[in-house]
């Protein structure tokens, strides 16, 4: 299950919609500009680390191929905000103790947190 679907589920909202930065930031209590962070990272590292970007249709991870054949720019960096927001909401709930990135928008949030990069 992706983190979108998480999340949506989540919030009993229709997974089939699509949803903006500003409706994201409401039903989630970040602010806006704090998602846009998020996202403009995610697209820089979609930009500066394209090994680490999945496939297409299958996602698998590390797989040696064309930018063609790796998610958009847009969907890495969305899927960032998404995996941001899940992360969020299980600090919240305290069943997740640490996130790996992102660490100084989400200690904006929760400040009971480990932030461990690799």
């Amino acid at each position: 299950m992706t983190h979108r679907t998480q999340f949506l589920r989540r919030q009993g909202l229709d997974t089939k919609e699509s949803y903006s930065l500003a409706e994201i930031s409401k039903m989630s209590g970040v602010k806006k500009s704090d998602l846009q962070e998020v996202y403009n990272r995610g697209s820089g590292a979609w930009r500066t680390n394209i090994n680490s970007v999945r496939m297409k249709g299958t996602f698998k991870k590390n797989v040696v191929a064309p930018r063609s054949a790796k998610l958009s720019r847009e969907r890495w960096a969305m899927g960032r905000v998404w995996a941001f927001l899940n992360k969020l909401e299980r600090i919240k709930e305290g069943k997740q103790k640490y996130m790996n990135q992102d660490c100084d928008i989400a200690r904006k949030y929760y400040k009971k947190f480990e932030c461990k990069v690799r």
